[in-house]
């Protein structure tokens, strides 16, 4: 326990990693490159059990664990994954699959997981080439997220494990590397269990990277900067850089660190000189730098500033690594609350996931600030990652809008793997200025209200300060807050205090008065988007703010409660977004979450506007519902308003419904019998009126409306825009009650990511993909002839159930005395569609000389032995729906020694079935469409069309 009535956490400054480099540069260049390798990924479905299904991997008679470089199967580098699907990162294959009743609830019954071997293991291949010129410097391959439990190979190389799906992770593959030449990395990945108890994805989700620098270089994560004294016109900052000497040499060299502001003037530098470290050491240097007249970042202002670190080699620039941080203070007080750069700031948090409609976890980066901005818009200041680490991307973003931070790990404990993964988590964002807490904990019922999850505590929390002091431990716990964890913590987090009584606060402070603390997780409602009648057999909850058990607060009510408290730090929302899966309290069909503020795509749900009203900065006046109650006629009907105005007056046809008086922090109620026709609200400040808000009935729908976020991205392959469609009346009004099925066709340099429309029980496709088919050529049947040129039995519809199965003999040199041609045959399937696709056949060589045929006809003479293998567009008039016969004559492969292999394996045939069409039924009215750069200059033009109504059509520009 702390001794002082008041704790306080030192100012500190945020690092993230400079993205600068990501082209190649010379080859000869000793500098650090930070080059994305996210394009041009080969991927196919393996198996847990079945090895032949899992391209045999690790079953030959060493495997990739007893000797280096022994990976086998689709760990080899000269693998044949020619006929895998072609895509880029980052991917998520959980959110291209269906959804069955039969899956995992928490993880919004997508086919994934134990019950659906088939779509639960993934492989990953990539080709990359290194110049011959990096001979001599570093060479790391390092993975943002992969989740989960992937497996590593580098040309054959095994790297090793890592079984987290949150945590980054990164590889020297400096001696395996060949340069000049072609590298292969392989990456096997699986989802078969889940680390949470929400959608999690699949797959290599988050970004990967190429880095190389100088033997002597700052390794990643090995920069920290704090300030040791903050005043108002002097910043002291301490920079902490740590070096690594991996080459042979010992080295002697110099430190510059540079500190620049946001328009990159140099307004700070020092020198640290005389330094030297032996091969393979590393050492933390350290330099102090002051700043006149600092800017500080704050959520209303945030200021970013860039350290550089330089090292130096005599004059030779070795390596050059640049920290984005933001100066400010932060305070937390058992009894004030929390402050930042010195002024008091009541959290107004969101709990969120990390996934996203159409799209899963595999967030483009604009996303990410989409998704905060989002936040932002009705007034939110703080952000729990919930839980688990986030992407760095999404730190990022924070830094760059303003938005205060928990970064949270994801499993609590003591032993090395728990610590190790919060020390990863540490290190990688330690630097972030939005980054206020470090959470250890959420909710570990098992343990949080007894001496062992107390002694645990005590034990992470001292573990953490040792990599970071500058901010508070925190949790999130939910009950026995007068026992365990609750009564170690820094800052203490409640989650849902009704769990604990109406005092539960209060009672807690009076006992622990010298801990900080706050709402972790609170305010926890259900509310379908735009529905406010419940529908238990639609699965559907009206979207009043309205507590979902004798056990829980409303929105309302938590914000009262942690608003009127000047101890309590503030509160967060469960949950800002809906998310995927937990679709409490419904179970099948339902398949997302009915909490969130905002829908899974980001609309808005009514929640929103209240919080809006007393968390914003803007004048708010919001009503509800919509006024399309056909059938409905004089029954009443509940209308709500929200508003920061002083009073309310509500008019139906311009009939006053009487004016009231708005409380702070709260909301106003009516009951009004319906009749088709406008409600309007007039809202008032100190007497007059000062807004209106109207909601009228809408007539038939007649036209589709689309509208982006952005009219201009950048042609960069990446980059997207948001694109909200909703369906008009005659007079323009958008028809909240719609629910047509909208199709999307798209021109130019964007393609479509995913479509959602914020439905909780939706099961429509999030993806609409070009299916990719793979038929092994297997099974063959052969014969010995008597010569390459006799093709008697290459004719279509042979009788060769007398032959030889392929290979039974060792293809030695007797055999080769006795073969002087072999021919080989076997049959594959085609889909009644097959004229509509496109086939390709991925041919590896089985013989010296080969000459094959399809269905009787030639298509290829002679071939030579090729080791890369030949491909061939297959000629469709060639071809029929159901049986198809290949027939191969080969001059055949002979082996020399006796323990020696020749290859069996002729290849694969792949079947491209064009995307369907994309498509997307509305929901309450609204749907979403993620458009993204495929990298060329021009115009994006996105068409919508439905069955009786007017098409839209959106443009936007692409521009480098």
């Amino acid at each position: 326990m702390i001794n002082s009535l008041k704790i306080t956490f030192s100012l500190f400054i945020s690092l993230s990693f400079c993205l600068a480099g990501f082209s190649q540069s010379a080859p000869n260049s000793k500098n650090r490159e930070h080059i994305s390798i996210d394009k041009n990924w080969q991927f196919a479905f393996g198996h847990p059990f079945d090895t032949a299904k899992d391209f045999n991997n690790g079953t030959g008679y060493f495997s990739y664990l007893a000797k280096s470089t022994y990976g086998d199967g689709a760990a080899a580098a000269n693998f044949d994954d020619r006929s895998w699907r072609k895509l880029d990162l980052p991917h998520d294959w959980a959110v291209e699959q269906g959804f069955s009743e039969k899956a995992s609830y928490s993880h919004g019954f997508k086919n994934i997981g134990r019950p659906f071997p088939e779509a639960s293991i993934g492989w990953y291949r990539k080709k990359i080439n290194i110049p011959e010129g990096d001979l001599g410097r570093r060479i790391h391959i390092a993975f943002d997220g992969v989740f989960r439990n992937s497996t590593v190979w580098f040309n054959g190389h095994y790297l090793g494990i890592n079984p987290s799906g949150y945590l980054g992770f990164e590889y020297d593959v400096t001696d395996y590397v060949n340069y000049g030449g072609e590298n292969t990395i392989a990456v096997r990945v699986d989802a078969m269990m889940e680390e949470g108890w929400f959608y999690e994805g699949a797959g290599i989700y988050r970004h990967v990277w190429l880095n190389k620098t100088s033997p002597l270089h700052v390794p990643s994560d090995g920069t920290f900067v704090s300030t040791t004294k903050l005043n108002t016109n002097n910043a002291e900052l301490t920079s902490k850089v740590l070096v690594i000497n991996e080459g042979s040499k010992s080295q002697n060299f110099k430190i510059v660190h540079t500190v620049l502001d946001a328009a990159g003037k140099s307004i700070a530098t020092a020198t640290i000189d005389n330094l030297n470290l032996r091969p393979m050491e590393s050492k933390e240097f350290e330099a102090a730098l002051s700043i006149l007249n600092p800017k500080l970042w704050s959520v209303d202002n945030p200021y970013l500033h860039k350290m550089v670190i330089n090292i130096y080699v005599g004059t030779e620039l070795t390596d050059t690594q640049t920290t984005t941080f933001g100066i400010r203070t932060l305070r937390f007080d058992a009894n004030e609350g929390f402050f930042l750069n010195g002024k008091h700031l009541k959290i107004k948090g969101t709990n969120n996931h990390q996934d996203h409609a159409g799209i899963g976890a595999a967030l483009p980066d604009g996303l990410q600030d989409f998704r905060i901005a989002a936040l932002k818009s009705f007034g939110s200041n703080a952000y729990r990652c919930s839980h688990n680490p986030p992407t760095t991307e999404l730190l990022d973003a924070c830094d760059r809008l303003g938005m205060v931070v928990i970064d949270e790990t994801r499993l609590m404990g003591i032993t090395s793997t728990q610590l190790s993964e919060l020390k990863r988590m540490m290190l990688r964002d330690r630097n972030h200025p939005s980054i206020i807490s470090w959470s250890i904990a959420n909710e570990e019922w098992g343990i949080e209200g007894d001496i062992k999850g107390a002694r645990m505590t005590r034990t992470i929390q001292d573990y953490a300060k040792t990599i970071d002091t500058t901010r508070g431990i925190t949790a999130g716990i939910s009950g026995n807050w007068d026992n365990g964890i609750a009564t170690v913590l820094d800052i203490v987090g409640y989650n849902y205090i009704k769990h604990g009584g109406k005092e539960t606060t209060d009672k807690h402070h009076r006992e622990f008065p010298n801990l900080a603390s706050w709402g972790t997780e609170e305010g926890s409602t259900f509310a379908t988007r735009g529905i406010y009648f419940e529908d238990n057999e639609k699965q559907y909850k009206p979207a009043y703010d309205l507590p979902q058990s004798a056990n829980a607060h409303s929105i309302e009510q938590g914000w009262k409660h942690y608003d009127s408290r000047d101890y309590l730090a503030g509160m967060y929302i469960w949950t800002g977004f809906d998310y995927r899966g937990e679709p409490t309290p419904y179970v099948w069909p339902a398949t997302g979450s009915y909490f969130g503020m905002l829908d899974q795509c980001g609309f808005y749900k009514d929640d929103a506007w209240y919080l809006k009203s007393w968390w914003g900065s803007e004048p708010v006046l919001h009503l509800l519902p919509h006024w399309n109650w056909k059938g409905k006629e004089g029954q009443p009907i509940d209308v709500w308003a929200y508003s920061n105005c002083d009073e309310v007056e509500l008019f139906l046809n311009k009939k006053s419904l009487g004016k009231k008086t708005m409380e702070k922090n709260g909301h106003l109620e009516w009951k009004v019998n319906y009749q088709a026709g406008t409600l309007e609200a007039i809202g008032y400040k100190n007497g007059k009126k000062f807004l209106s808000e109207t909601v009228k009935t809408t007539s038939d729908a007649v036209a589709l409306g689309l509208q982006s976020n952005v009219k201009t991205i950048q042609a960069n392959a990446t980059d997207i825009a948001m694109i909200t469609v909703d369906i008009k009346d005659k007079s323009g009004l958008h028809v909240p009650t719609s629910e047509n099925e909208v199709a999307f066709t798209i021109s130019g340099p964007g393609k479509i990511i995913g479509v959602g429309n914020g439905k909780p029980t939706s099961v429509e496709p999030d993806q609409f993909l070009e299916q990719n088919t793979v038929i092994n050529i297997s099974n063959l049947k052969e014969k010995i002839i008597n010569s390459i040129f006799d093709t008697a039995e290459t004719a279509d519809n042979m009788d060769v159930s007398n032959w030889d199965s392929a290979f039974k003999d060792s293809r030695d040199t007797i055999f080769g005395k006795k073969a002087k041609a072999v021919i080989y045959r076997t049959d594959f399937d085609l889909p009644d569609n097959f004229k509509e696709t496109k086939i390709n056949l991925f041919y590896n060589s089985i013989g010296q000389s080969q000459s094959i045929y399809i269905n009787g006809k030639l298509i290829a003479n002679a071939l030579p032995e090729n080791k890369k293998g030949d491909s061939f567009v297959l000629d469709k008039t060639n071809l029929r729906a159901g049986k198809n016969t290949i027939t191969i004559v080969t001059t055949p492969l002979i082996y020399k020694y006796k323990w020696g292999t020749v290859n069996t394996n002729p290849g694969t045939i792949q079947i491209l079935t064009p995307a369907p069409t994309w498509k997307r039924t509305l929901f309450s009215g609204l749907a979403q469409v993620i458009v993204q750069s495929t990298g060329e200059t021009g115009k994006i033009i996105l068409t919508a069309t439905a069955n009786g109504l007017k098409k839209a059509e959106i443009k936007i520009n692409t521009t480098k």
